[in-house]
């Protein structure tokens, strides 16, 4: 059995480390259940935990289902013996890119980076400068300009900034200059 290790994470704790640790699952599919994104999935989550467990890191890194999980967290706190099943998928989606993986959409890939640079850069997300990023970098901008729907992109920001809901500047935050740190430290 091929094993993890989660102390390059900047896992130190005897306690940090239980709560990733995947060979606590008992396969009860709680996780599954409550996944919000399973009907977009290859292999549910308690699969991917369950092949974990039988040694097989690479068919689950070749897997799509790392790179649909959105990390919201669900199945972790569903799960009755505390495995971080979110932090178990964002360590293998890192672990694929580390290893030259492609993932099964590039999209994705794309937006996971721009949602960490867009972190780096302003130490929190902002909507505006995600998707500018995004959709740059995904060729969804050029797209969009060719078929013209980029005219109802347009329109809605429109009506999101009319109401508030898309400001022009991102919001300052404290700290910024320790999550650049921080960020740059896992890389």
């Amino acid at each position: 059995m091929q094993e993890i290790v989660f102390e390059d994470r900047g896992l130190h704790s005897e306690e940090q480390a239980r709560t990733l640790n995947y060979q606590f699952c008992y396969q009860c599919r709680r996780c599954t259940n409550g996944c919000p994104l399973t009907f977009a999935m290859d292999i549910y989550p308690d699969r991917v935990i369950r092949l974990l467990n039988l040694g097989q890191l690479d068919r689950i890194l070749h897997c799509a289902t790392i790179w649909i999980c959105s990390s919201c967290k669900t199945c972790t706190t569903r799960c009755p013996n505390q495995v971080d099943i979110a932090g178990v998928m964002d360590y293998l989606k890192e672990k694929a890119i580390e290893e030259g993986i492609r993932p099964p959409e590039m999209a994705t890939l794309v937006f996971h980076e721009s949602f960490l640079k867009e972190i780096e850069k302003r130490g929190r997300v902002f909507e505006a400068g995600l998707m500018q990023r995004y959709m740059l970098l995904s060729g969804q901008l050029s797209q969009k300009i060719r078929d013209g729907s980029i005219k109802d992109d347009i329109k809605m920001g429109i009506k999101l900034f009319l109401k508030g809901r898309m400001p022009l500047l991102p919001e300052s935050i404290k700290g910024r200059k320790e999550i650049k740190h921080l960020i740059r430290k896992t890389q």
